[in-house]
């Protein structure tokens, strides 16, 4: 059980229900059992209970009076297997997390160590704990973009075949970050639309920037995404390309042996009155004449750009 008060910097506190002796918000992290014996201290209107052990989403439920909802984070290092998990409640005092993964409470304290704030608000402290969730996530598709940019220069210099398979996986990593963001987003709207006058217009501000961020984090997506599509798609048509090189090729070769075929099938007839099976320059004569056949269709295939 861990409690904090917002003052200048996120400040740990010892006791049990800060709000009450200083009037400040307030922030919490209670587990699961904590908060089911315990939750009655913090005086909300809870109506639908949040629950960290089956969560399947991030999302937030407006109460009569209070807010509460669920967290589903992707890991970055891994961001299809496994995500951190919890939950939270939050009136105008000061938000709960209840969370049995530790992630909130780092988070806390990565807030603590690394910020500092000239107005200290609720709106405030929201909007760098969100942060947090997304502040890695634009290196992360900077990486993919350079990924798939040297994929892209494999496929266009035919250095080897794609590594399509690490398309499809930074294609399902894209997906499953679009799917997170889209609910951050969904969360960030009910906060935004503020029903039960917890924040203050004046720092609903804060509330405002975090949902120009993650707009700019979905577009941002949604071209990697798009890139993999066209990585996918170039790959295919080079694919196309070769094999139509290749049937090109061997039709090439099929037309230079069709006139050869029907000479050697002409004279290997050996009919009795055929002149040239008694002539002495037959024989040097369709060489040659194979070879004239050979040239000129090399020379038309050439002018004609086939080969």
């Amino acid at each position: 059980m861990k409690y904090y008060l917002l003052g200048e910097t996120v400040q740990p506190c010892a006791g049990e229900e800060p709000y009450d002796r200083t009037g400040k918000k307030y922030v919490a992290v209670l587990t699961t059992p904590e908060w089911k014996t315990g939750r009655d201290r913090f005086e909300m209107g809870i109506e639908l209970e949040p629950d960290a052990l089956d969560i399947h989403g991030t999302k937030a439920e407006v109460n009569y009076d209070s807010l509460t909802g669920t967290f589903q984070i992707p890991d970055r290092e891994n961001i299809k297997d496994r995500a951190f998990r919890f939950a939270f409640a939050l009136d105008e005092k000061g938000i709960v997390f209840i969370d049995d993964s530790g992630k909130a409470e780092e988070m806390i304290e990565v807030i603590r160590r690394t910020k500092r704030w000239r107005e200290p608000s609720l709106e405030r402290f929201l909007y760098d704990f969100l942060e947090q969730i997304v502040d890695k996530d634009l290196s992360i598709m900077e990486r993919y973009e350079e990924e798939l940019n040297r994929i892209e220069d494999e496929i266009l210099t035919s250095q080897g075949e794609a590594d399509l398979v690490r398309v499809n996986e930074i294609r399902s990593d894209i997906r499953e970050l679009l799917i997170h963001y889209e609910q951050i987003i969904d969360l960030t709207q009910e906060l935004e639309e503020n029903e039960n006058g917890f924040f203050t217009e004046e720092n609903l501000r804060y509330i405002h920037l975090f949902m120009n961020l993650m707009s700019r984090r979905h577009d941002y997506a949604i071209s990697i995404r798009d890139y993999t599509m066209q990585v996918r798609d170039l790959q295919n048509t080079q694919l196309e390309v070769r094999q139509n090189r290749t049937i090109t090729l061997l039709t090439v070769i099929t037309t230079i042996f069709m006139p050869l075929t029907l000479i050697a099938g002409w004279y290997g007839m050996n009919f009795r009155y055929m002149p040239e099976l008694g002539w002495r320059f037959g024989y040097p004569i369709v060489i040659a004449v194979s070879a004239a056949v050979v040239a000129f269709c090399l020379i038309l295939f050439k002018k004609k750009k086939w080969l």
